[in-house]
């Protein structure tokens, strides 16, 4: 029975996610062809990717503890026995006319995460290789294929049909992303393909007791586009079923541009594929000992590192969870925490520096921002050499510029002032200039005091400690 907390115009949403994982290693699966993405097209492109007679490939063992990995963070079954299959299908991007892959017993079977308190099930995260990649804008008229990609070990995980909605879908894809991160098996960037998805779709009455006809969207590579793309064929199935259509077992594609999606081809069934199991791939035993290796190679989890980082720098569970969202912004925070308060820091990389990055909408490993030139900027806060309203300013050039938050003050002349001697004066000048005001404070009207707080900050161009502007026109003004 499906659950009937997402219902859209009576009907339940009913998704399942198949992300795919470009795993880091060094070379690629099956063949000694390097891994690595952005060169010269068809350059990394080995005997054995393109299946010529004679070749055999042989097994990446970096990528079969990533998949490993892989399960022990989300407390899966790791297969005793694996077995790789052809899938057998022409298309011009594989060369082979088949594709080696995991379908009966796969590395990862019978795994959970959990998103916002709900437990999703994993199906199962099997391997197999990636295919290379047709480009049809490159020249006019003309399709070109690059083959670099064929063969880069790729970690499929599809989940059960546990997610209801295209939010949940997005935040499960996240969480995803983060393990995959902190796990150090993929770069998971979506841009260049390094994680990418599909999602299958379908809609029931909540009342119903079997599901409803399923469509496939293929290869979306955003966060935003995952979301628009499932919201989208939502609406297409509802209006297509109360229009008394049926929902045709299809694969369709997400149109960015025009914001739908649209028939690609007939849904296959397994059997379309001809699967059997691979003849030049012998079944693969995974002994407890190598998991147990691989098991003691793993770095912190997300939740493991929140849990450290609410014991070890007093944060709260808010700080902590938006900290450990990327394992970067993790170590980034570390990083400063050696040498400032970590509290301090916490706030401002919650606050100032995600604005900025999501303003820019950039990762803090692609800004000007470093743990260095970032923690000077907060040891000058701390030690009062700066305001907070002034460290923004040297934070919005350092964004710009990447400079040294040292060298901006000094150059700028942006050193706090602190003197009470020189404080005083300016305090009591505006006291002086305002006298009505002056007057309407001390007969009641309390809210005034911010006033004279704003004067002396703007007399001195928001260089005036604001703890000690405080202090002394508390003083000035009970006289």
């Amino acid at each position: 029975m499906a659950q009937n907390d997402t219902l859209i115009k009576g009907w339940q949403p009913v998704i399942g996610l198949e992300v795919h994982v470009q795993l880091m290693t060094n070379t690629k699966l099956f063949s000694p062809a390097k891994n690595k993405f952005g060169e010269d097209a068809n350059t990394l492109v080995d005997l054995i990717d393109m299946g010529l007679p004679g070749v055999l490939p042989v097994l990446n063992e970096g990528a079969m503890k990533q998949g490993i990995k892989f399960g022990l963070a989300t407390s899966a079954k790791i297969a005793k026995t694996m077995i790789f299959d052809r899938k057998n299908y022409f298309y011009p991007d594989l060369p082979k006319g088949y594709q080696i892959t995991q379908l009966h017993y796969p590395i990862v079977k019978e795994g959970v995460v959990e998103v916002n308190n709900k437990k999703i099930r994993i199906h199962q995260a099997h391997l197999e290789e990636d295919a290379g990649k047709s480009m049809h804008d490159k020249y006019d008229n003309k399709s070109v294929i690059d083959l670099n990609r064929s063969g880069v070990p790729l970690l499929e995980i599809v989940s059960e049909p546990d997610i209801r909605s295209a939010r949940e879908a997005v935040d499960y894809l996240k969480k995803i992303h983060q393990i995959i991160t902190y796990l150090d098996i993929s770069d998971g960037n979506m841009s260049q393909g390094s994680m990418r998805c599909d999602a299958n779709i379908s809609i029931m009455k909540p009342d119903a007791e079997a599901y409803g006809t399923r469509a496939e969207i293929k290869n979306i590579n955003s966060f935003k586009f995952v979301e628009k793309a499932i919201n989208f064929e939502i609406k297409r199935q509802i209006k297509l079923l109360e229009n008394g259509g049926t929902v045709e077992q299809e694969t369709r594609l997400y149109d960015a541009v025009k914001d739908e999606t649209r028939s690609m081809r007939t849904k296959e069934f397994a059997n379309d594929y001809r699967y059997f199991p691979c003849p030049d791939l012998v079944p693969t035993n995974i002994s407890n000992e190598l998991i147990e290796e691989v098991r003691k190679g793993m770095d912190e989890l997300p939740e493991e590192k929140e849990a450290r980082f609410r014991s070890e720098y007093n944060l709260g569970d808010y700080e902590a969870q938006v900290l450990c969202a990327e394992k970067s912004t993790a170590n980034f925070y570390e990083e400063v925490c050696k040498v400032t308060d970590p509290i301090l820091s916490a706030k401002w990389i919650i606050g100032e520096v995600n604005a900025l990055l999501n303003k820019h909408d950039v990762s803090l490993n692609q800004s000007n921002i470093n743990s260095k030139n970032f923690s000077n900027l907060i040891l000058k806060i701390t030690d009062g050499t700066i305001s907070g309203k002034i460290a923004k300013e040297v934070l919005e050039e350092m964004w710009e510029e990447g400079s040294d938050p040292i060298e901006i003050i000094k150059s700028k002349g942006l050193e706090q002032i602190s003197d009470e001697g020189e404080l005083e004066t300016i305090a009591q000048a505006v006291i002086d200039n305002n006298s009505s005001q002056v007057e309407a404070y001390k007969s009641g009207k309390d809210k005034l005091f911010g006033f004279f707080v704003g004067q002396v900050m703007k007399e001195t161009q928001g260089k005036a400690n604001p703890g000690a502007v405080n202090e002394i026109l508390k003083k000035l003004l009970s006289n």
